[in-house]
């Protein structure tokens, strides 16, 4: 028996390992092979489009394997050599990762991927339509595009950058921040042209500033706690390298994405009610539920229920669900960081995380119960940190 299980699993890490080499059998990147990191993108958008093409279920099962083997075996076998370009290989882990859930999600849901009020790929239930000619069948839905030769491309690109799933039944119940801009065409362009401004000057300061302080600025890296300093300038470095760093991750996050948003809306006429905020005011969270489930991007959402929430979910129900989820999320990062060339135990925090949301739910509850509000969010502050 145990021979069995040693055969079995000597196997599967030679599967993995013809997939994701070790870091120091991987083919260092150069022009030659800037064809093979597009290439992954050909078959996943095959699978989109079969995706929103009916009675294609099995076809989306068979090329599932194609498609993650492909996608993981380019992204994790080339390598950027030069230090200061190692962001680009924790870019490619992601990419892989986002690629590879995107393929399963498209993959698993035998209808394929429906709009709210579908009841097929691109068939509407319109009532107003049965009512006026009597035919109870249902409608398709007018084509997007300019051009119908180019409408299978539209639809397999529209479902694969839905990250958040706005307007599609796998995003029902996701959480729109408030828009804040007016949706007029040039004033929405003219707030999110000053937002870009805004955070390429935040990013572009911090950056600055982590470059002060020694290690920390380099591409090799180091810690934050430098032995060297008092106690409390110690800790104060610290915390401000700390509180930087979730500020410029969020100021990226949003430089990207007003990037996305101008492109779209000025030059591919896409309307400025489709692009709401990505990240709603994170600072002003008051819990750990709040942060994750509403003012913290919504991006990998879905990415997070392919890794682990679905399955969580048919373990234990909506606990299951959501261990499954944090678990997903660690898992995200813990390759991510693996790209990178090192170790970590990312999938460990979060699983503390986890514990920490539970802590922070009770303690929100129970503070709210006894009228104490404001001692509530000091709590929660605290977990946060």
């Amino acid at each position: 028996m145990w021979s069995r299980i040693h055969q079995t699993c000597c196997i599967v890490h030679g599967a993995f390992r013809a997939l994701v080499p070790q870091p120091h059998e991987r083919i260092p990147i150069s022009s030659f092979h800037i064809l093979h990191l597009l290439f992954p993108f050909v078959p996943l958008i095959y699978m989109g489009y079969l995706a929103r093409r009916p009675d294609t279920f099995a076809l989306r099962l068979l090329l599932l394997p194609l498609v993650v083997a492909v996608t993981v075996g380019t992204y994790f076998r080339f390598v950027w050599a030069e230090p200061h370009l190692n962001l680009y290989n924790c870019v490619q882990g992601l990419l892989a990762q986002t690629i590879s859930a995107k393929a399963i999600d498209f993959a698993w849901r035998k209808e394929g991927m429906l709009k709210i009020d579908e009841v097929r790929p691109g068939v509407a239930r319109n009532s107003d339509a049965v009512k006026s000619n009597g035919d109870g069948h249902p409608k398709p839905i007018p084509s997007d595009p300019a051009s119908s030769a180019l409408a299978w491309l539209y639809d397999a690109l529209e479902v694969i950058l839905s990250n958040r799933g706005l307007g599609w039944k796998f995003g029902v119940g996701v959480h729109v921040p408030h828009e804040e801009r007016s949706l007029e065409r040039n004033s929405f362009l003219s707030a999110t042209l000053i937002s870009f401004v805004k955070n390429y000057l935040i990013i572009d300061f911090l950056e600055s500033l982590f470059k002060l302080v020694p290690d920390v600025g380099t591409p090799q890296g180091g810690t934050i706690f430098k032995a060297e300093l008092p106690f409390l300038y110690r800790y104060a470095l610290s915390i401000a390298i700390h509180a930087a760093t979730g500020s410029c991750v969020l100021a990226a996050f949003q430089l990207f994405y007003d990037l996305i948003t101008i492109i779209a809306v000025l030059f591919l006429g896409s309307s400025p009610s489709s692009w709401p905020p990505v990240i709603d005011h994170p600072w002003q969270s008051d819990s750990l539920h709040v942060l994750w489930s509403k003012r913290w991007h919504q991006l990998l959402r879905e990415t997070f229920f392919v890794f682990g929430g679905f399955f969580g979910r048919i373990i234990a129900g909506n606990i299951g669900l959501l261990f499954g989820t944090f678990i997903g999320s660690g898992l995200f990062h813990e390759f991510a960081a693996y790209a990178l060339g090192r170790g970590s135990s990312d999938t460990l925090r979060k699983g503390l995380a986890c514990g920490l949301l539970f802590v922070s739910l009770y303690w929100d509850n129970l503070c709210r119960t006894l009228g104490i509000g404001e001692v509530s969010v000091v709590g929660s502050w605290f977990l946060l940190y």
